[in-house]
């Protein structure tokens, strides 16, 4: 994407929950936990002190905002790409990342109970 077309989807300034991982690495299967600082329907910044790169693919979960969904607001699983670093770390340390949405993915199952699994089993 070009970065102007990254920009048509409107960024809200809302701080949200986020949990996330990198994918594909071997040595790395840690869920990180921060917040979002900027959301839009086509991605999210956020600030953290994993060993993240441009062009590194994360699977995350985030509550997107009411303004965001146009509705309630919702637990959203995606894959995302980083796609740009702010390399100026804030006072904690942590640095700044740019993540575009590639694919929304349906929420994690509620595990069945035992009255469920028997009706699915007969």
């Amino acid at each position: 994407m070009i970065g102007s077309e990254r920009r048509q989807l409107t960024r809200y300034n809302l701080r949200t929950p986020l949990r996330f991982r990198a994918i594909g690495l071997s040595s790395d299967k840690t869920e990180h936990f921060t917040e979002a600082l900027n959301v839009s329907r086509g991605g999210f910044f956020f600030a953290s002190s994993a060993a993240l790169q441009i062009g590194m693919p994360i699977e995350a979960t985030l509550r997107m905002p009411v303004e965001v969904t146009g509705g309630m607001p919702e637990e959203t699983r995606c894959t995302a790409r980083v796609v740009h670093v702010r390399n100026e770390p804030y006072g904690d340390g942590r640095i700044g990342f740019g993540a575009e949405i590639e694919e929304f993915r349906a929420p994690k199952p509620v595990a069945a109970g035992p009255a469920q699994a028997e009706r699915h089993a007969n």
